[in-house]
């Protein structure tokens, strides 16, 4: 007998629902953790206008990690966010439906059959109350959601969220946020190199800015984008980073992208001055603190001059980046390798970074962070040690894990041009293990 005619009715009611539950969103245990950490940092503005969505995201992220009770009070928070920031009259809306399909889900894997039967029955109460406004398609509510959700996750699914938003935006044009999300999707796209021209995503965020003019995120981006072209943006990013310093702490309130576009365009010590008076303001949120870290180590790794070595500046690096690896525990393989590389800029620091990268190459990691260790290893060992050999075995090692990914493409681009320059006796090797990668390329996820 087939999995599908085993299921109950229930359960194939459950499964034919639209909700997280159902999505095909499947992450290792790792990526669930700083996922926590994400969303956290993005909550901090309550007046988010995708509070419902983070929430119920949160929701099913805690489930995934066996926190019911955890899972069951954000599908909750859910609800209410929704209500918050509909500023709907009657407490249930179209709005509900994840929602409600999400507890549907949870209460059926708690056993508790009488509750899953009960928002299975309020998910068809809503969808005859609000039928979508094209039989053939889900309602845009659903759409708009499911857009969102899945813009979080991966590269490769970009097409399929612009295409949800559109979907959602042609039945409801009137939902502001949708259109500046699709604007952000397309631009996120643009930059893969997957659609459309500099002139056309430009003109899409001027207007989704004239429309969003609040969203000071995607002012950011429209400023990021005239200085691409050359455009002189120094006069405008000073006075975007004064209202960015006057909105609500939030990993959506801009900070972080105008700190980017200071380092790249304008200055590097200005970005350290900006995100140091940030946190000044607000000393204790962690999020800022974390922003401040990424100045340092772009500042020490990237832009490197001759202060670049300036004790305090580094003894700066190291005193915030052990901070936010205290801060943010379920992401801190990131800012162990980043700590462990600013070390290594220091006039003393490559022992303590080589004892560092030696206790991570030594932990349990799952692929895809080992992949990310290995690249990083490999990089510090060529440019820091000095260890042309290692630093190939490195790029090797990270490339040969089978899982696609920006660290895997970039080891294989790296070996690549080793091979081209035909200055290293392992040019025969790196010729063969890149024609072995490229047989098993079609073949990896």
């Amino acid at each position: 007998m087939s999995a599908a005619k085993s299921q109950t009715p229930m359960e194939s009611k459950l499964e034919a629902l639209q909700c997280h539950f159902t999505w095909g969103i499947n992450l290792s245990r790792a990526t669930l953790f700083r996922f926590t950490d994400k969303l956290e940092d993005i909550v901090a503005d309550e007046g988010n206008s995708w509070l419902g969505h983070i929430y119920n995201l949160q929701g099913f992220i805690h489930y995934k990690l066996g926190l019911t009770e955890d899972a069951q009070s954000f599908f909750s928070r859910a609800a209410e966010g929704f209500h918050q920031m509909r500023k709907a009259a009657s407490d249930e809306g179209p709005w509900l439906m994840v929602n409600y399909g999400n507890q549907a889900w949870l209460h059926h894997h708690l056993g508790q059959e009488a509750e899953s039967q009960a928002y299975l029955s309020k998910v068809d109460a809503l969808m005859n109350k609000y039928p979508s406004p094209s039989q053939e398609e889900l309602h845009p509510e659903i759409y708009a959601e499911k857009a969102w959700t899945l813009m979080k996750f991966s590269r490769y699914t970009k097409a399929l969220v612009v295409d949800y938003f559109e979907r959602a935006i042609r039945m409801q044009p009137d939902m502001v946020e949708w259109g500046t999300s699709h604007t952000l999707a397309l631009l996120h796209g643009f930059s893969d190199g997957n659609t459309g021209s500099h002139t056309d995503i430009l003109e899409k965020i001027r207007k989704a800015k004239e429309q969003h003019p609040e969203n000071l995120y995607l002012a950011v981006q429209y400023l990021n984008q005239l200085a691409k072209k050359g455009e002189n943006i120094k006069h405008e990013a000073r006075e975007l980073a004064i209202k960015v310093l006057r909105n609500p702490v939030s990993s959506y309130s801009g900070m972080k992208a105008l700190l980017m576009v200071f380092m790249k365009y304008i200055s590097a010590n200005e970005a350290i001055d900006l995100a140091e008076e940030a946190l000044k303001q607000h000393p204790d949120e962690r999020y800022l603190k974390r922003c401040v870290a990424l100045c340092y180590k772009w500042r020490i790794i990237y832009f490197r001059d001759s202060q670049s070595s300036d004790k305090s500046m580094i003894d700066r690096a190291i005193i915030l980046h052990k901070e936010v690896i205290s801060l943010y525990p379920h992401s801190s393989l990131v800012k162990k390798i980043d700590l462990a590389n600013i070390y290594a800029k220091s006039k003393d620091g490559l022992e303590q970074a080589e004892r560092m990268y030696q206790e991570l190459l030594e932990s349990d990691l799952e692929p895809a962070d080992r992949q990310m260790l290995y690249n990083h290893y490999a990089k510090y060992l060529n440019f820091d040690q000095h260890d042309g050999k290692g630093s190939i075995k490195y790029h090797m090692k990270a490339a040969e894990i089978p899982q696609q990914s920006f660290f895997r493409s970039n080891s294989i681009r790296v070996l690549e041009r080793i091979k081209d320059r035909n200055r290293t006796f392992l040019c025969g090797d790196i010729e063969e293990f890149l024609a072995q990668q490229q047989k098993l390329s079609s073949t990896i996820i």
